[in-house]
């Protein structure tokens, strides 16, 4: 074990000689929160949600939320703490040890390549009912496994927002700002034609599968917890700003402001959507659709607002491939800079962007997205998101624990019941994922265990500077 339990300095962790630039105040962050957490999870997956739990999928959306409102606040007091690039990666390589920071970056990179996939491919399914009227080929906009040769309106738009990430993290911001305004303003609209057609008889019965997650007659796992470890996917996305530390110009406040402000702007309007959805039309009705919004209010008899939602939604949902390629890239970058990437992909550009390294996390995500389905992506991305909360959940109670005396300019209250929170939580959520998607995740887990035994532990930073098992945090 000599050497896997090495530690960064948390005093040192930030400070590097080719920095990006700060650019970024907390009405930015809690636009890029807003914009990464309310996207696919609420405009398509509410659909795969209805289909697991029924009515009580309201019942699941309040459980992950309870979850990630407790890994929140511990990224808010890790992110004021300890302002760098890595969010997660980062915490564990200080409080935890060299290899658990490895398997929570490699985890980071499954959570963030395949929410952009997920994002791009939901995006896709809102914008090829709007192609096919120009006569734009079928196959061309679905994956093999749908019956089609490739995805290419979800590798379109990955393009697109790249591009807008390589002109600079100031201008990104402020695209991503009024595109955030606009989704709000879709999901309102929403909101108020499907509110007053909510009949309560729709709720019943509220538990058609049941409280747990048990396989159907489908082989589908199904039941209010089944559908939380797929509707979490709706909530997380705040996780981003932490990424965004070193571009932010007061971060001990910012930081905190906006993944704390940003979760709790996202819950109300979940809620409000998915009351008026599943009071508005029988589950059954939009159940599994991939575009479960527009569907219902054509259901209402409203094809024109419909047909503005769905545009809106073409519109608005490359907010969160921005908020996650963008969290990627400097996650990517973090590592990078620890020795475990090549040294050459943490090049910054003339514009203050991490060119190379985005530009191949964009390559990556885009095969992705145009062969595999949403389903199955999106569970896949919910495991390696679970892992990095839980690690962030222990962060949170061994450093109030083991270095009470850091400064901590945000202090998450009842540190450890918030922390147990996150941990628990995501474990049990994490085992109610489907058994193929456990598989999945274990079999990228031992990938990333052989890259770090054979290249990553020997080209760490921490390695090459003659740090042994006994590296301090502090």
């Amino acid at each position: 074990m000599t050497g896997f339990m090495r530690r960064k300095p948390i005093n040192g962790a930030e400070r590097h000689g080719d920095r990006l630039p700060p650019t970024l105040s907390w009405p930015h962050l809690m636009a890029l929160g807003v914009g990464a957490i309310v996207g696919t999870g609420i405009l398509t997956l509410i659909g795969v949600g209805a289909d697991r739990a029924g009515p009580s999928v309201l019942l699941s959306f309040a459980i992950a939320g309870a979850v990630c409102a407790c890994a929140a606040l511990a990224y808010a007091e890790l992110a004021a703490m300890m302002p760098a690039a890595g969010s997660a990666y980062s915490y564990a390589y200080s409080a935890l040890g060299e290899i658990i920071a490895w398997v929570v970056g490699w985890s980071l990179i499954l959570e963030y390549s395949l929410v952009v996939s997920t994002v791009a491919v939901g995006w896709s399914g809102y914008a090829s009912p709007l192609l096919a009227g120009f006569g734009f080929p079928v196959e061309l906009t679905q994956g093999p496994e749908l019956g089609g040769l490739v995805n290419l309106p979800a590798i379109f738009i990955i393009a697109v927002v790249t591009g807008l990430l390589l002109l600079g993290t100031r201008e990104s911001a402020r695209v991503n700002t009024v595109l955030v305004i606009v989704k709000i303003a879709t999901l309102s609209l929403f909101v108020a034609v499907a509110l007053p057609h909510f009949e309560a008889a729709h709720l019943s019965p509220f538990m058609p599968y049941g409280f747990g997650s048990t396989p159907g007659p489908d082989g589908v796992q199904r039941g209010v917890m089944a559908a939380a470890a797929i509707i979490f996917f709706a909530f997380y996305g705040f996780d981003a700003i932490s990424t965004a530390a070193e571009e932010t110009k007061r971060p001990e406040r910012d930081l905190a402001i906006g993944i704390v402000g940003s979760m709790l702007v996202c819950t109300l309007i979940y809620v409000l959507v998915a009351a008026a959805a599943i009071g508005a039309v029988p589950f059954a009705g939009f159940a599994d659709s991939p575009e479960p919004l527009a569907l219902i209010l054509r259901e209402l008899g409203r094809p024109g607002v419909a047909h503005v939602v769905a545009t809106a939604a073409v519109i608005a949902l490359p907010t969160v491939l921005l908020a996650f390629l963008y969290g990627q890239s400097r996650i990517f970058l973090a590592m990078a800079r620890d020795g475990f990437l090549p040294g050459s992909l943490a090049a910054i550009s003339k514009r203050g962007t991490p060119a190379r390294i985005t530009t191949a996390t964009a390559i990556l995500v885009a095969i992705l997205a145009g062969l595999l389905p949403i389903g199955e992506i999106a569970a896949l991305a919910n495991a390696g998101t679970l892992i990095a909360f839980m690690a962030v959940g222990a962060c949170l109670i061994v450093l109030r624990r083991s270095r009470p005396d850091l400064r901590r300019p945000f202090r998450a209250p009842a540190a450890l019941a918030v922390g147990l929170g996150a941990v628990l939580g995501c474990l049990y959520l994490f085992t109610s994922l489907p058994a193929k998607t456990l598989l999945w995740c274990l079999g990228w887990n031992v990938v990333g265990l052989l890259i770090y035994l054979g290249y990553a532990r020997h080209h760490s930073r921490l390695a090459k500077a003659g740090q042994g098992a006994e590296g301090r945090v502090g």
